[in-house]
């Protein structure tokens, strides 16, 4: 059987980057990065692979791969990855408070009164920003196609995990996709060559990795018995919102059901407000998690800008953490060739979970009619054969929405 080829193991690893340089970067996409975590991952491909080659094809799929199998905002936690491959620890926070910072402050002035949701955004225009989202998402899984799902074997894979995603949707059903895909990977896969080298930076030691899961752990359980024992409505509301990101799996809308039960049913913010928030966060850049801002200020708290941030910070930690628990041990095992094939496997569905995507939900919320298909089309032909920037892409989708209707 034909020798899989994966890449070389290179002599030395990729040149590092500051976490300022990560921090401006993510900044970048969380201004411009419209359409929800699936077109994310299209928007961190196009720029760090595609554009910056700061990671490989098969480095950035094993990334993404890793972070699906963890609870918390997957692509969210994927930029947390990169940076902390970039940039070690402070290249991490900055991917986060990079990516967050735009929607999060924006989220936060509307709480404040200034509007509620899309309302007062020309309906053109969101559609436009939806529209754009197709391009990305479709680019994302054409080039990881290529790269991680050629031949009968693979491909089989993904075009499996594609009906079956279809067929039946939730994140249950993706876990239990990758899980089957990495078991048929490790014994009936080919051999692989070795992993590339994608940590330019040393990162965190072990030990502080364990340190991380621990802290995880704590908060997890001890938040809840704090809050009933001091009868603080902050030590309650930071509780409530670190389970609901510790306990998701799959990110986005995924977790507005556990976040209405956190603050909605104790009487943090009225169910009016809770929606509000969300319609908001649906105009918005950036993570849908950034819904956490209009939750801190709206829950009336003393000081609704320490109550936005301790939001954020408390629905985000979770995700960050275990990111921070597992990539210490990763590039160890990423190295091991059982665990290659079991990737190997894993990043074809992976292909086929975003192929997935790319049709529902992006592409039935996006695409009406004609006249979106040709809009779409066109963006996708500025950011592929024109390589036009995203930022410059979202502008021309913008515009382009608010035209056609």
């Amino acid at each position: 059987m034909n020798e899989l080829r994966t890449g070389p193991l290179p002599s030395e690893p990729p040149p590092e980057v500051s976490a300022g340089r990560v921090f401006l970067e993510f900044l970048k996409l969380g201004l411009t990065s419209f359409g929800g975590p699936v077109a994310h991952i299209g928007y961190f491909r196009d720029r760090f692979v595609r554009r910056l080659r700061w990671l490989d094809e098969e480095a950035f799929a094993d990334l993404l791969a890793l972070c699906q199998f963890l609870p918390g905002p997957a692509s969210s936690q994927l930029g947390m990855a990169i940076g902390l491959e970039k940039a070690g620890l402070g290249g991490a926070l900055a991917a986060f408070v990079g990516f967050t910072l735009p929607s999060a402050l924006i989220m936060a002035v509307l709480a404040f009164g200034f509007a509620a949701g899309g309302d007062r955004l020309d309906a053109g225009v969101l559609s436009g920003l939806a529209v754009v989202a197709v391009a990305v998402v479709a680019e994302a899984v054409r080039g990881m196609a290529m790269s991680l799902a050629r031949g009968w074997w693979l491909g089989g894979i993904a075009v499996a995990a594609t009906i079956l995603v279809v067929l039946s949707p939730g994140g249950a059903t993706q876990i239990a996709i990758l899980l089957a895909a990495g078991l048929a990977g490790y014994a009936l896969g080919p051999s692989v060559g070795a992993a590339t080298v994608v940590a330019a930076h040393p990162g965190i030691s072990r030990g502080a990795g364990l340190a991380s899961l621990l802290v995880f752990f704590l908060l997890l359980f001890g938040l809840p018995l704090a809050a009933h024992l001091a009868s603080q409505p902050e030590l309650a509301l930071f509780g409530g919102l670190y389970r609901s990101g510790a306990l998701v799996f799959g990110g986005g809308h995924v977790v507005l059901p556990l976040l209405q039960d956190a603050v909605v049913a104790p009487g943090f913010i009225s169910d009016r407000a809770f929606v509000a928030g969300y319609g908001a966060a649906q105009a918005m850049p950036g993570p849908l998690f950034s819904l956490s801002a209009w939750i801190g200020v709206a829950a009336g708290l003393p000081d609704p800008v320490s109550g936005a941030l301790l939001a954020v910070l408390a629905l985000f930690a979770p995700g960050l953490l275990l990111v921070l628990a597992v990539m210490p041990f990763w590039q160890s095992l990423r190295r091991i060739a059982p665990v290659r094939r079991a990737l190997a496997g894993i990043n074809a569905a992976v292909v086929g979970l975003l192929a997935a995507a790319l049709y529902d939900p992006v592409f039935t919320t996006a695409i009406h009619g004609m006249r979106e298909l040709l809009l779409a089309l066109a963006c996708y032909a500025l950011l592929v054969p024109a390589r036009i920037p995203a930022w410059g892409v979202v502008l021309f989708a913008a515009f382009g929405g608010w035209w056609i209707h």
